[in-house]
């Protein structure tokens, strides 16, 4: 499979046209401004829409619109402009309409700056807008692992009929790696016409399909919410991601990392391995549903004394580990939240002090 070198906003906007989405509807924000400059020429080369909205709250109900029509559809943006959008996000999770949305994330809070960040892992994986509602998240580390998340988050959101998050920080946008597009990943849409408002004409039925968010009767309402839960809870069962690092011998300190941060722990391991100091990581993939299960499987070894949960972040999916480790490790938190990223051997000099 060829390769081609591009920057990672660039390929996350053509790993959607690859994977046949072709509605885009955005509004520009950095660091991830790129998307919509490259989709903005390429669309019309492949017969797409690309549609500039007036804010972001107005394209979250573009693409609720487009979604409930039964279009493949997606958006991109950072920090600001998702808590924007989040509002429409619930909406579309309650009117279980597929879409995918690519947060690149920035520091905040408020405007914050335009450097990378993790601050947003709560907005993404404890819903963000309002009532009970779940997003499938997914948390790439590399370029090419966004490519192929991207490409595959559309028929992970028709599966389930609900919104599907990818969670990048701003290097995940910014830097240039070479990439392949892998054609097993382009999932042909599924067949909506059992809910789309696609037209009875176009599905040859005399029935009307009605995509709706309201509910004013209380049990009907809570009979909604307990599908949505069914839904959330498969997701727990089928959807666990996660890769393990140097888990195989006995590690004395487990780390827990995603995106581009488990880079650089996998960096500060390698070098702490060359001083005789054994450390082992998780890297969750999808971050909701959060593999639970393998981080306390790793956690309570009998070599593993403690677990550090190392994020840009001031400390939001620690809480994640310390529900999954369930006081069975002493669970330790180190980041920054800025623009900065830490350093192997600031990671590095984190695992010592617990040792």
């Amino acid at each position: 499979m060829s390769k081609v070198l591009m920057k990672g906003n660039e390929a996350i906007g053509e790993a959607a046209i690859r994977a046949g989405a072709l509605n885009y509807f955005a509004y520009p924000i950095t660091p991830q401004s790129e998307v919509a400059e490259y989709l903005s020429g390429r669309m019309p080369e492949v017969g797409g829409v690309f549609l500039q909205g007036e804010s972001e709250v107005a394209v979250s109900y573009m693409i609720f619109g487009a979604a409930a029509c039964g279009a493949r559809v997606f958006t991109t943006s950072s920090s600001p402009g998702i808590s924007l959008m989040s509002e429409g996000l619930s909406y579309i999770t309650a009117g279980e309409c597929p879409a995918v949305f690519v947060n690149i994330m920035r520091g905040g809070p408020g405007l914050g700056g335009i450097l990378p960040s993790q601050a947003d892992y709560f907005q993404a994986t404890k819903g963000g807008g309002h009532g009970d509602y779940r997003l499938l998240v997914m948390a790439p580390a590399s370029v090419q692992e966004a490519v192929e998340m991207v490409m595959e988050s559309f028929s992970l959101a028709e599966k389930y009929r609900n919104p599907v998050m990818i969670l990048g920080d701003g290097l995940i946008g910014q830097m240039m790696e070479p990439v392949a597009f892998p054609e097993h990943l382009k999932v042909e849409p599924s067949n909506k016409d059992d809910w789309a408002t696609n037209g009875m004409d176009t599905r040859k039925s005399d029935k009307r399909n009605l995509v709706k968010t309201l509910y004013l009767d209380p049990e009907e309402l809570n009979a909604h919410n307990l599908k949505l839960k069914a839904k959330y809870d498969r997701m727990r069962q089928e959807e666990v991601r996660y890769e393990p690092y140097n888990l195989e011998g006995a590690y004395r300190v487990l780390i827990v990392s995603y995106g581009t941060m488990s880079r650089v722990c996998r960096t500060a391991i390698d070098h702490l391995k060359e001083q005789g100091l054994e450390v082992g990581m998780i890297r969750p993939q999808h971050l909701f549903p959060f593999p639970e299960k393998a981080v306390l499987d790793a956690a309570v070894k009998e070599s593993c004394e403690a677990v550090l949960s190392v994020e840009m972040s001031m400390g939001q999916m620690v809480e994640d580990v310390e529900r999954s480790v369930i006081g069975k490790r002493p669970v330790h938190w180190y980041g920054k939240c800025g623009g900065e990223v830490p350093t192997p051997e600031e990671v590095m000099g984190e695992v010592k002090k617990l040792l």
